[in-house]
């Protein structure tokens, strides 16, 4: 019945390939029939087929359609008024050409802490297409790096959610899980950035364009003081560490509770998007029909984004509750194996599954935390960071970060393939060893 159940996950998968690139079909017509393929032959019962694929698609875009509007919104604005690409000079004279994918990595991690992976994709993409305009190099060598900066820091720095559930469920210690989750999370991130974005950009060129954001290079028009375009940019951010760190001010319930509010992405991003149509619109010059314009042409695309990421969410839904990512961590149980690499194993299967990165985390640790409850001489904090570390492994289409990097980046399947997953998997592997190569010295 396992063996079955594996065989028929991979044809889903297959599906989902086969229709993008075979068939051309659209991403969400071949998510939802992989969706349906999956939950028939496994067995769900007909009246939880829909319901499944439904809580799936809710469960995703529930969090994210607000979140994606405003970004996208946010990043149509830095484009146009030119402060994206007063960034981008910026950047080109301060770092020099070739330390752009450093620079890049480093913005990507700093900006990762406080902000959800896809938050910061959307804060960070005018930018990163603003600098290729400008410099003329492959987008992926400049992309990548932000990528895994904010990848490796969601996939293993406290307070995203999948490190804190996991610090819960094996009782670990959040302090030193951050200090050990920063030093193995740097140099797991450089060698999937800067490093493998020198080497995959001169063998991969993005066939496509990002549909969501386009830099108008010819500029006549005066451009934003470099100090205002880098407030636009960074407003959502200084928010959102607000509302993280709201807890710990001395201030009253009602302080804490407003911060928290101001700070949650959606908030954010909204201030900050009509703190763009002041500064980098009416102060440009800009008008309000022409800001109602802009607004219309960004939103239009995000549509089509929306729905694939919803059919998405969708799909790793019926992997759950067909039962795939259980049957795939009972086979990793019976393994005689240390918890460490038992932990980034599951975690790892688990991910490949069902595509999220948070879900293989929880569930691997709840899967972990009784077989090393009579353990001595486990390591609980790198414990949570290789648990993290396998929920990074090998993203494909069952992974809304999957598509989010393929549409934004104009990738084609093979493409996003051959960079983010590969990217990915980079990360996964060398925290893991970075986690063991830790464990022998402490």
């Amino acid at each position: 019945m396992d063996a079955y159940i594996l065989i028929i996950t991979l044809l889903s998968i297959v599906i989902v390939i086969l229709g993008v690139s075979w068939f051309k079909w659209h991403a969400f017509i071949s998510l939802t029939i992989a969706s349906l393929f999956l939950a028939i032959f496994t067995g769900m019962s007909w009246d939880k087929i829909v319901k499944a694929y439904e809580t799936g698609v809710g469960g995703v875009l529930g969090h994210l359609v607000g979140i994606l509007a405003l970004g996208t919104i946010l990043g149509k604005m830095l484009s146009e008024s030119g402060a994206g690409l007063q960034i981008a000079n910026y950047f080109v004279k301060i770092f020099g050409e070739k330390k752009l994918p450093w620079a890049m990595f480093a913005s990507g991690f700093i900006i990762g802490i406080p902000v959800f992976f896809e938050v910061g994709i959307l804060i960070l993409l005018p930018l990163v297409i603003s600098i290729q305009q400008a410099t003329k190099k492959n987008l992926l060598l400049i992309s990548l790096p932000a990528i895994a900066g904010l990848s490796i820091v969601h996939g293993l720095v406290p307070p995203h959610p999948g490190a804190v559930a996991a610090i819960g469920i094996y009782d670990a210690n959040l302090g030193r899980v951050l200090l050990y989750s920063l030093f193995i999370a740097i140099p797991a991130g450089i060698i999937g950035g800067p490093l493998y974005a020198k080497f995959i950009s001169t063998r991969v060129t993005p066939s496509g364009e990002s549909g969501l954001i386009h830099v108008d290079e010819s500029q006549s028009k005066k451009l934003p003081g470099v100090g205002i375009s880098f407030l636009s940019i960074l407003m959502p951010v200084i928010l959102m560490v607000l509302g993280t760190f709201a807890p710990f001010i001395e201030l009253p319930e009602n302080g804490v509770k407003f911060l928290e509010f101001i700070g949650s992405p959606l908030i954010a991003l909204l201030i900050s998007c009509f703190a763009a149509f002041y500064f980098l619109g009416f102060r440009q010059g800009i008008g309000r029909n022409q800001i109602k314009k802009f607004v219309d042409e960004c939103i239009l695309p995000v549509g089509s984004i929306i729905l694939i990421i919803g059919a998405g969410g969708g799909f790793k839904q019926v992997l759950i509750d067909s039962g795939v990512g259980e049957t795939i961590g009972k086979m990793a149980e019976n393994l005689s194996l240390s918890p460490l690499v038992l932990a980034f194993l599951i975690a790892g299967l688990i991910r490949i599954a069902t595509g999220s990165a948070t879900v293989a985390l929880t569930t691997a640790a709840g899967i972990v935390s009784p077989i090393i409850a009579n353990m001595t001489g486990v390591n609980l904090e790198l414990l949570v960071i290789v648990t993290g570390a396998g929920s990074l492994m090998f993203s494909h289409v069952n992974d809304a970060g999957f598509w989010m990097v393929k549409e934004y980046l104009g990738l084609s399947i093979k493409e996003t393939f051959k960079t983010w997953t590969v990217l990915e998997t980079i990360l996964s592997f060398v925290a893991f060893i970075g986690a063991l190569v830790l464990d022998i010295f402490i």
